[in-house]
């Protein structure tokens, strides 16, 4: 058995929960499917992967240490870092190629959280074999 076997949640942390909810309803097109106090939660991707937003009040403490960016794929790379920096995320890391089917680009988002996008050649090779839409 795999020890890590797969994406269960990315947690991103706001001082202002429902703007950062607000804005990543905007990027996603969809409305959290769940929320409560200092939380909220979407799914979302050929998988419905999670994606929390935080109350930064129940964050790590300042100045723990970090260096995790995690890369959700997207079909249509250079459009979707168009639009995440049209919507107010800065640039952290510009599009690059790591090689043939591997490009990645990374933001920060308004709330202070690093947000990875990338073409992975190897997601669509896995879907397809799995029945998905390639």
């Amino acid at each position: 058995m795999s020890t890590l076997r797969g994406l269960a949640t990315i947690s991103l942390f706001a001082d202002d929960l429902d703007a950062a909810a607000r804005w990543y309803a905007d990027l996603l097109g969809v409305e959290p499917y769940f929320s409560r106090d200092g939380y909220r939660e979407f799914r979302i991707g050929d998988y419905q992967h999670e994606l929390g937003i935080i109350d930064r009040r129940f964050g790590p403490p300042a100045g723990t240490p970090s260096g995790v960016i995690a890369y959700w794929h997207v079909d249509d790379l250079d459009g979707v870092f168009a639009r995440l920096l049209a919507m107010g995320a800065t640039e952290y890391q510009g599009v690059r190629e790591w090689g043939p089917g591997f490009v990645t680009a990374s933001v920060v988002d308004p709330f202070g959280n690093i947000l990875g996008v990338m073409s992975n050649k190897h997601y669509v090779e896995i879907l397809s074999s799995m029945g998905g839409a390639a």
